[in-house]
This record gives C-alpha cells, structure tokens and sequence, in this order.
C-alpha cells in the first residue's frame, strides 16, 4: 500500500472466464494492491472447469452467476486482510469478458437497492435476482441457427457486418438472446432485463442495474457502430418488441459517471460514500486503454493471432468486414478500434518450426535470417486449422510472386518451394495478411498508424520481432512481462478517467516511453522517428500488402 494514507486510490476489477481479479492505483498510476480469485480453485463447490460449464446441450458452455458474486465477496476478503483501506477508493471500473450474458428477474431492481450489508451478495441476489442462473458466455457455439437468421433479418452477413461492425457470431449477445427466446420462453419472458458481464458489474456496486457501455455492445450485434444506439430492426429479430425494454437505455459512453457507490458497500466494507462509479467495458477495449493510445496497434502473438487496431476519429467510418470485427472506443469519442482474429497462429508457426526447423527456435531463427526480406518472392500460407481469416480455408498453400505490377502470383506445389524458404515465409504471410486488412479498414482521411505494441509467447523471440517490424514497417515497442496485465490497471485508470475528466489516464504516454525494441529495415528506414508514413503506403522492398491480397483471392477459390 501507499505510503501517504490520505492519498485516493483507483479499484480496478477484471471478471475474466477463469477468475475475478482487482487492482488498486494511486494518482500517479502506480499499482498498491493486487488480489485475484480463481474460480477452480477458490470456489470449487460450482463445479467449472477453467471458470466454465460445458453443456448440457451442444455447444453450450455457462458460468454460474452465483459464482461470481462469491468472487466479489471473496476478493474483497482478500483485500481487507490485506490491509486495504477501502475509504481511501473514490473511483471504481473495470471490465469483464466479451459478449457473456446475464438475465435480472422482475425483482431484480428491488434486492439490489434494498441489499442488508451483515449479509453477502450470493445469499441475497442468487436465486431470486435472475431468471437465468447460468451465463451463457464467449464460449458458447450453438447459436448457428440464430446467427442466419439474425443475418437474414436485415440482408446478409455483410449488411449485418455494416451495421454492426461484425457478422453474426455465435458468442455474440443478440444471438445468445434469439436462442433463449426460441428455447425457454418462459424464462425468456421472466427475464426483466439483460445485462453484459461488464455492466451486471457495476450494477452491484450501484444498488440498480447499469447501462450497457458503448464499447462493449459492439460486441451484441444489436448495436448501430456508427450512431451508438441500438437497432430496432435488430431488436426484433433477436428478441421481439419486448426486447428494447429489456436491453435498457441506449449504450453508455466510457468514462461517464454512473453514480455514486450503493450504502451497502459503505457499511459492510468501509467504503468512500463519494466513491463514484463508471462504466465497465469488455477485456479486449480494456487492453486497448491499458497499452495503447488512437492510431496503435497491438499485436498479440499468442495460440492465435489477434490484432487491436485503434482508429483515431476521422470524417470517414472505418470499413466493415465479415472477417473482422468494428468496436467504439472505450473512452475517444468518435474512435473505433478494428479486431482482427486468426486461429492460426503460433501452432502454424510451430508446425513450420517442427518440420523445416528440425523443431528447435534456434534453427528456425537461423533459416529466417539466413533468407533475405521478401524470401525471394517465395510466399507460403499455413493454416493446420481451419481458419478465420480466410473463412474456412484449411491445408498449406505456396506461390511465386514477381515484382510486375499489377503482381504476378503464381501457385506452385509444395516440391517447388525451397526448403529454407518456410520459416521466412510464414512469418511474412501472416503479418503481410494482417497489414492488408489495415490498410482495407483505415478510413482514406485517418491519421497514419503510429506505433505497433507486440505481445503474446511469440513475441520474445527477437526474429520475428525484426520480421513484424520489416512487415509493417513501423517502429516496435514490446508489453514486458510485468504488463501482460496491465489492461486490469487500465479498469482503474478508467475510473479515474472518470472523476478527473481533464485528466488524462490512458496508457498511452507510458506506451511511447517505452524503448523500441525493433526498426524495420531496408527502405523503411527513413520511418525511423517520424511515424508519419501510412502502412498503406509504404513497405520494405519486396514486401507487399497487394502481393498477401492477391494470393488470399487465390486461397478463396479452394
């Protein structure tokens, strides 16, 4: 804890899949406190494996809601013996996993404000506060049904895509909903209103339930990305004219000010009665707040690949796709953040390692420098899975490019392609289909991308740090171990966002005070510095986004 006892502190709480975990900061941004829940672990009675509950039907995959009220107390148990002196917090956020779902019953609204602070959470809320005891979470797949014919209802995964910012999924909310709707009605119809994971948080906090924050209803496919507000059409067909009611108000920006913490948590916990309470929004926003500012990318090099794109405001919307994903920012109004997802990520890489590399990173490293940028115009897609990004797309895939433009892009058997040339080639390709897709979805009138911040397991190794600096011709910044977490003190920072609103809070200073680890090489080095050319624009030589994109068309017919 912080030396100086008068000085507020900043609660930060991230309800993951797997566990509950809470930060304080002080002013200064600097962590004081850290405790955590794990669900398997601290609260085996619910019987979850990894924070889940797989079926009973196909595809179905829940999280108790009792389970994580427990949490709340139980964190918050462990803080008090910590020593945490819960007076001294005057601002509470935090976020919560993506697209999971919880249902209040009619009574709801009544036990929240009227919550006895000698007794805990579950005892009072569980059952009787919720017409569905099990969340369906991020996990769940068995919407499909659902996912078409909320398509259908406005003309197609692209016109839902564009809407929306994403086609229909079968983790997202509306379609979660259609299916409760089709299958318990009953409950569906006891159901008074439906929260996300990330706004059923603050509700506890605030004695009433909360609006959904703006962000993470991007991730609902019942929300307008460009107006902020929810669609009727889409209310409809997810849910019936009683859903708008259900949903409650239109979505809350970031950073507002929800109110001031309920009298329950003053007396059972000690807590500042002038606490004030903001927005909670969903883990993937939270990592951008945390490690980023607009017009970063963030790059996580994990079992799959996910990029987060943050889009400065600009006259132009950002294009839409039914391959990645459109959110609004947590806390930059009129900002978005583009999501893109492949599912083959370091287990491609890996395969290539274990094949081509006698399986060890020190051979596939020495392969990869060994070949020069542009592999000699060898290009190789890997995708041991099926893949999100192309759609479905399964097998190993090789060309030839020339330097020619337009490009000429030859398909060549697996004979042809050298032997040394995979190592280099999977790193290229994947990177190059990411930088394709950013220059597809970056508005002609945004701002030029500035940084690019690598995390994940991957991202240590110092070839393919040099490689994604080459790709995207960017100067590279990494997350350090010790900020593989960080979006949870970004939740904190939220909630002082929140009370200070002069004050600016996100990470993005701390981003572009970290030393750059890498800079890309050959004709970019001019970038060096300035980050003032678009990646759209420019690349290492014999590095081309359009060379990615014409293969990717190839790919599409397979």
């Amino acid at each position: 804890m912080s030396a100086n006892v008068d000085e507020p502190l900043f609660l930060g709480l991230d309800l993951s899949t797997q566990g509950l975990k809470a930060v304080l900061i002080d002013e200064e941004g600097t962590p004081v406190h850290e405790s955590a829940v794990n669900f398997d672990r601290d609260l085996p009675s619910y019987g979850t494996t990894n924070g889940a509950i797989r079926g009973p039907g196909a595809g179905e995959v829940t999280s108790p809601v009792r389970m994580w009220l427990d949490a709340y107390d139980l964190v918050m148990e462990h803080m008090r013996t910590a020593g945490v002196d819960f007076s001294r917090i005057v601002g509470i956020s935090g976020d919560g996993q993506q697209h999971g779902s919880v249902y209040w019953s009619s009574e709801a609204e009544r036990l929240l404000s009227s919550l006895d602070p000698a007794r805990p959470l579950a005892e009072q809320l569980a059952p009787a506060a919720f017409s569905i005891q099990r969340a369906p979470i991020w996990q769940d797949s068995s919407t499909t049904r659902e996912c078409r014919e909320l398509e259908a209802a406005v003309g197609g995964a692209q016109a839902l895509a564009d809407l929306t910012g994403s086609r229909a999924y079968e983790r997202f909310t509306g379609t979660q909903i259609a299916k409760i709707r089709r299958t318990d009605p009953g409950a569906y119809h006891a159901t008074a209103r439906i929260s996300l994971v990330s706004s059923f948080m603050p509700s506890l906090f605030l004695g009433s339930i909360a609006p959904i924050e703006v962000s993470d209803a991007s991730g609902m496919n019942l929300m307008n990305v460009l107006t902020c507000q929810w669609d009727d059409r889409l209310l409809e067909a997810a849910g019936g004219p009683e859903l708008r009611e259900k949903i409650g108000p239109e979505p809350a920006p970031g950073g507002t000010f929800l109110g001031k913490i309920s009298p329950y948590w003053v007396q059972r916990w000690g807590f500042n009665p002038d606490c004030s309470i903001a927005p909670f929004t969903g883990d993937n926003p939270a990592t951008v707040v945390a490690l980023s500012t607009p017009g970063d990318a963030i790059l996580s090099l994990g079992t799959s690949t996910t990029l987060l794109l943050s889009i400065p405001p600009a006259e132009t919307a950002p294009k839409r796709f039914t391959t990645s994903h459109l959110l609004l920012h947590p806390t930059t109004p009129d900002a978005h953040i583009a999501m893109l997802c492949y599912k083959n990520g370091a287990l491609a890489r890996e395969q290539v390692r274990d094949q081509y590399a006698d399986g060890h990173w020190t051979r596939f490293n020495e392969l990869v420098e060994a070949r020069p940028v542009g592999n000699d115009g060898y290009m190789g897609f890997y995708f041991p899975l099926p893949e999100i990004i192309p759609p479905n797309v399964q097998g190993n895939f090789f060309f030839t490019t020339s330097p020619s433009s337009p490009p000429s892009i030859n398909n060549i058997p697996e004979s042809e392609m050298p032997a040394d040339a995979h190592p280099r080639a999977i790193l290229e390709s994947q990177f190059l289909s990411i930088r394709s897709r950013i220059a597809a979805i970056l508005p002609p009138d945004a701002p030029p991308l500035q940084r690019l911040v690598l995390s994940g397991g991957s991202s240590l190794n110092p070839v393919i740090q040099q490689a994604a600096a080459d790709v995207f011709a960017r100067a590279l910044r990494m997350v350090a171990r010790a900020e593989r977490r960080r979006h949870v003190r970004g939740d904190a920072r939220y909630g002082r966002h929140e009370r200070g609103r002069a004050q600016t809070v996100r990470r993005g200073a701390q981003v572009g005070a970290r030393a750059c680890v890498r800079w890309p090489r050959g004709d970019v080095q001019g970038v060096r510095g300035r980050g003032s050319q678009n990646v759209r624009d420019r690349g290492v030589r014999g590095l081309r986004a359009e060379d990615s994109v014409c293969a990717m068309i190839v790919l599409r017919g397979h």
